[in-house]
């Protein structure tokens, strides 16, 4: 006789399973739409607003300037000298390709704008040249 153990099943069945449990002790937790992103995406977009509140004098001053400048330089072009509207805009420094102008030929006024920040105008005055009109 061998007293060798064998190494695998004797009776040829495999056993059973085990049965999960009935009740089981956490609830099933489905999965997340955002996968953890969005207490990040807050966090960038407050952020973002705290930059925007902090830095928009600056960007309202500048575009101030900006539609000022493109006003008197678009005046200036039109009027003395006798140039287009389209081909004044060409004489603008680089960065200054959201100031659009537009023109009242009725009172030779060029006009420079920042969409939803800024607009100024100039007014042709015959021998003094153009003239930035104030504020309101």
């Amino acid at each position: 006789m061998n007293n060798i153990n064998p190494t695998g099943p004797t009776t040829g069945v495999t056993p059973a399973p085990a049965p999960p449990p009935a009740n089981p002790p956490y609830p099933a937790k489905k999965p997340s739409r955002w996968g953890g992103c969005l207490p990040w995406a807050i966090g960038l977009a407050v952020l973002l607003a705290i930059f925007t509140i902090w830095k928009f004098p600056s960007f309202k001053a500048q575009a101030e300037l900006g539609s000022a400048y493109a006003a008197r330089v678009g005046c200036s072009c039109r009027y003395v000298q006798g140039r287009s509207l389209e081909s004044c805009q060409s004489d603008f420094e680089p960065g200054m390709e959201m100031i659009s102008l537009s023109e009242d030929p009725a009172t030779k006024t060029i006009t420079g704008s920042v969409p939803l920040l800024a607009s100024r105008s100039a007014r042709y005055a015959g021998a003094s040249g153009c003239l930035l009109r104030p504020e309101n």
